[in-house]
């Protein structure tokens, strides 16, 4: 699509013509990933066909402990936590698409319908058993010296145990979802103007089951929830045009409206509304005139209805934060410094704030209480850095060396983020170092063309940095230094 960027404030597409859209996995899944693809491409280029299927799933295993306050000047009161989670994603996407000339003018056109079923289980345990560390009475906290921490937990979840007090919430959310689109691209000399919809029909059903032993004779209680199927129906579209002018400046600008469900409930056990967006944008893109550069730069604006946040009060839940809007910029370049040094250089500020929202909050104060509580509305989305910096250089040995052998490097800034929706604290910024090589075995041996591996190191230096927090209660520690390689195949 020559029409630039069109994500959303996360980064997942908006109003993407047609696609099977993939949770993002955190270094702690484990993702199992089968996709087909069939493109059946007739005598001429007026119909042609293609269907993907693709079929993914992601497991998690997650323990941790919140701060949930300080017992003592010293004493600080844990909550331990124990989540696990499994994702089950299908899809099916079948569509036509060809070209056709009217006069001058060409066309490019899509039409197509998918389906997706999408699973979500997850477990909560919580350990309410009070009495840890000679501090009886304590309502399952966990009580650490902060000044000399030690590591002695012992976990107790048994539920059917009259030594340990826990519930344990197991829950299930599904959705199906179909739909039909269409797009056109009409070009005319330099003039290029896209036109696309999708029709999308959502049915969700969430239950679950939540088990208890917090009782004065330790008898197990069960909860039921359960809410009946929620059909979901809308319309999204989108539209711009872009110019291409004979010296290489191309100028576009694109509207694009969203729609995406989301899985999982608040704390209630009330099923989470659609995600819905529009966003705005207008660029230049310049291709240096003989010369393999690229240089790009583009601002937009991006509202999202219905934006999630985690729920620090309810582990394991998310809570409706309303409308958030982000404006911000891009710039890039992508550029053959030599025949065989390459470049990709980006930049991009992102100003995310709550633009309409009923969530509260209080600030810490610096004693460890809490100020009164304030209105989320016009404050940074906490997490959400407004400046990143990445730089990478990518050099490919010379065929007379070590054919298809290419090593790459560089380096990524993310600045400083919130800690709280009331911007409380700052979490510092941070810069990391990254190394790879990829090596195309078809470059030496014909008969092994499409086979290349691939190894990576993220995080080169293993440095130590916090990637975010969550008010007062967690921060979170950054993935450390990390090496993961691939072999891959293409027909």
């Amino acid at each position: 699509m020559p029409l630039g960027r069109t994500s959303s404030i996360r980064g997942s597409q908006i109003a993407h013509v047609s696609s099977v859209k993939v949770p993002v996995l955190s270094p702690s899944s484990i993702p199992t990933i089968w996709e087909e693809i069939q493109d059946l491409t007739g005598p001429n280029r007026f119909l042609n066909f293609s269907q993907v299927f693709r079929w993914e799933q992601s497991t998690r295993d997650n323990q941790t402990m919140i701060l949930d306050g300080m017992y003592t000047d010293r004493i600080a009161a844990l909550d331990p936590w124990e989540m696990r989670n499994k994702n089950t994603v299908a899809g099916l996407d079948s569509r036509l698409y060809g070209k056709f000339n009217i006069g001058k003018v060409e066309n490019t056109w899509v039409v197509g319908s998918d389906f997706r079923q999408y699973d979500y289980k997850w477990n909560v345990i919580a350990d309410k058993t009070p009495g840890y560390n000679g501090y009886p009475g304590e309502d399952g906290y966990y009580l650490v010296d902060i000044f000399n921490p030690h590591n002695d937990y012992s976990r107790c979840v048994d539920i059917h145990s009259s030594k340990c007090e826990t519930w344990n919430g197991t829950y299930n959310y599904s959705y199906f979802q179909e739909g039909v689109y269409f797009q056109d691209q009409i070009k005319w000399k330099g003039l290029s103007v896209l036109l696309g919809g999708r029709q999308d029909w959502v049915n969700t059903h969430y239950h679950g089951t939540v088990y208890s032993n917090r009782t004065d004779d330790h008898s197990i209680t069960l909860t039921r929830l359960s809410d009946a199927p929620r059909p979901q129906t809308a319309f999204t579209w989108r539209a711009g045009l872009i110019y291409n002018f004979a010296f290489g400046l191309s100028p576009y600008f694109s509207y694009s409206t969203s729609f995406i469900p989301q899985s999982g409930s608040d704390w209630q056990g009330r099923p989470q509304p659609p995600l819905k967006g529009q966003q705005k944008e207008v660029g230049i893109k310049y291709k240096v005139p003989g010369r393999d550069i690229l240089i790009t730069a583009a601002a937009y604006d991006i509202d999202e209805t219905n934006y999630l946040v985690t729920d620090y009060l309810h582990p394991g839940y998310s809570a409706n934060a309303g409308r958030v809007n982000a404006k911000g910029f891009e710039v890039a370049a992508n550029a053959n410094i030599t025949h065989d040094l390459r470049l990709i250089a980006s930049y991009s500020y992102n100003s995310m704030t709550y633009a309409s929202t009923n969530l509260t909050a209080a600030a810490q104060l610096p004693d460890g209480g809490y100020g009164p509580a304030a209105s989320e509305k016009g404050k940074y989305v906490q997490g959400v850095p407004r400046n990143m910096f990445s730089f990478f250089l990518n050099y490919s040995m010379p065929k007379n060396i070590i054919p298809g052998l290419a090593v790459n490097d560089g380096m990524r800034y993310v600045g400083f983020t919130y800690d709280d929706a009331v911007n409380t604290f700052k979490v510092p910024a941070y810069y990391l170092f990254d190394i790879g090589m990829h090596y195309d075995f078809g470059q030496k041996i014909p008969i092994l063309k499409g086979l290349q591996a691939q190894l990576a190191v993220s995080n080169l230096t293993n440095k130590y940095y916090v990637a975010s927090c969550g008010g007062n209660y967690a921060c979170y520690i950054g993935q450390g230094r990390r090496v993961y390689g691939n072999l891959s195949y293409s027909w």
